[in-house]
């Protein structure tokens, strides 16, 4: 699967962007470069759809099953769009949770549905909804009416995502690791297991939500610094009460300063 974002849409973290990012400019894409090797390696399985706001999601093989961690899904429903790769083990449970029809429900419209509710109407803490997703996933949403950008990576490291700078400052997210080298250059990385990143909110770990996420400078084989390596710091506290109400929500979860 392929993400891009205008940087107006989503704010990655600073450190993504490679120290020598201008030196090494040369090496990055344009994101309609991009999303054109997307389709050359997948001349026969790939689709696209571009949005006026900025944004551009592309899968290939969508809904083929060859096995769990394969699965590759794409939906949309009310403008809200979900690209999903791996499996749910409790999606069975979480479908009648959020009463969905279990005949015509799957992981990604699972995942609008919950994303949906709590936008709307759950003041329930994003990273505790996130953890009620038992299983191997990464799953990019975009709320096209809303301009807003939610990805995230199960903590088990079974299936991989990574994300990085494309030329102009846009964000590419796949989980293709040589489709995001060879487009953004020095400035990528791994996403890193068990976070989850909105727009607005930024990236912060579902499972230590309380702790700061930690920026580890990234130096590659030939020693030029890359896009940092992101992880929990397991020392960091934070102190403030968290959030309660309407604005607990998959919109806003980080407290303002």
């Amino acid at each position: 699967m392929l993400a891009i974002f205008r940087k107006s849409l989503a704010h990655p973290p600073e450190e993504l962007n490679s120290p020598t990012a201008t030196h090494w400019k040369k090496e990055t894409k344009q994101p309609q470069e991009i999303l054109r090797d997307f389709h050359l390696a997948h001349p026969t399985t790939s689709f696209s759809a571009s949005f006026s706001g900025g944004a551009a999601l592309a899968s290939a093989g969508a809904h083929e099953r060859r096995t769990l961690l394969q699965q590759r899904l794409f939906c949309s429903v009310d403008d809200v769009y979900c690209m999903f790769l791996g499996r749910l083990d409790n999606l069975s449970s979480l479908i009648r949770q959020y009463g969905l029809s279990s005949k015509s429900s799957d992981e990604a419209l699972l995942v609008i549905e919950a994303y949906r509710t709590l936008r709307d109407r759950g003041p329930y803490p994003a990273d505790q909804v996130i953890k009620d997703l038992v299983g191997s996933f990464a799953f990019v949403v975009f709320d096209n009416k809303a301009g807003s950008v939610f990805a995230a990576l199960s903590s088990d490291g079974e299936v991989e995502l990574y994300w990085g700078i494309a030329a102009e400052g846009s964000v590419v997210i796949s989980d293709e690791v040589n489709l995001v080298k060879s487009g953004c250059g020095k400035s990528f990385a791994p996403f890193p297991p068990g976070c989850m990143f909105h727009s607005e909110g930024g990236l912060k770990s579902f499972e230590r939500p309380m702790n700061k996420m930690k920026a580890m400078p990234r130096v590659d084989s030939e020693g030029a610094m890359c896009g940092a390596f992101f992880k929990v710091d397991s020392s960091a506290k934070i102190n403030s009460m968290p959030r309660v109400g309407s604005a607990a929500n998959w919109s806003s979860w980080v407290e303002k300063p």
